[in-house]
């Protein structure tokens, strides 16, 4: 089984593994040759152990561009954020870890629960093709999405152009709440955005051990100890 794994994820004898980089809880820091360092650098690292392969990390400024590589074979595997529209271009193994996404409001906001923001007149800021976006397109029915091309302009468009929501990852959202005194996050979350490992779709016994390796990962606590040697706040072993 290995050696087709092997073959399939790394048939050069390298395992390539594309890393997005714009997640900041899972890509903290870049060591001294601009590697990407993190909880999904780790998880990598530790998959081309398994393998007994070496490793070439791939960065990804879009998971957009990040899904094509995998999909296409250019990058054996791929830690992104999972979801249903992506999951029509690759196969994901079970989620590793999730994040809280919700809501920042600004000061006086009506807005005092996350089912208050889908009504109809809510203008919501959000970072265009990011995993919560794609679920809020689908799931949002009567207030208004404004999209932004990167994370930063998201916030951006919500602070100058009044907007009455921004979408966001929690811990995130806490640090931007800091640069309007009485904005507000709100409690809760409108979903969990699941971090996994994906491949592409004809790499079937791949996605077999790479499912296996994460349930182990999470059961022996090793993406624990990921989280925690990175000092991640906001980040929780996905069920």
């Amino acid at each position: 089984m290995n050696n087709e794994v092997i073959n399939q994820l790394a048939p050069n004898g390298a395992l390539k593994a594309g890393i997005y980089l714009g997640n900041f809880l899972l890509v903290t820091s870049k060591d001294n040759q601009g590697n990407p360092e993190g909880v999904s650098p780790d998880l990598a690292y530790a998959i081309a152990k398994s393998l007994n392969v070496k490793i070439q990390l791939i960065p990804f400024d879009t998971q957009g561009e990040l899904v094509e590589a995998v999909a296409k074979g250019i990058c054996g595997i791929g830690l992104v954020g999972s979801d249903p529209d992506r999951a029509q271009k690759i196969t994901f193994a079970p989620a590793y870890v999730e994040i809280e996404a919700t809501y920042l409001v600004p000061p006086n906001s009506p807005l005092n629960a996350i089912e208050d923001v889908d009504t109809p007149g809510i203008r919501i800021a959000s970072f265009k093709k990011s995993a919560y976006d794609l679920w809020l397109v689908r799931n949002i029915k009567n207030a208004s999405l404004v999209h932004a091309d990167t994370l930063e302009a998201s916030v951006d468009l919500f602070f100058n152009e009044k907007l009455d929501a921004l979408a966001g990852l929690k811990t995130g959202l806490i640090k931007d709440s800091k640069r309007l005194p009485g904005s507000t996050v709100l409690d809760g979350q409108f979903m969990a955005v699941q971090q996994g490992i994906a491949t592409a779709k004809e790499n079937l016994q791949s996605i077999e051990f790479l499912s296996r390796f994460v349930q182990d990962a999470k059961q022996s606590g090793l993406i624990a100890s990921f989280i925690k040697n990175h000092k991640v706040n906001g980040l929780s072993v996905a069920a």
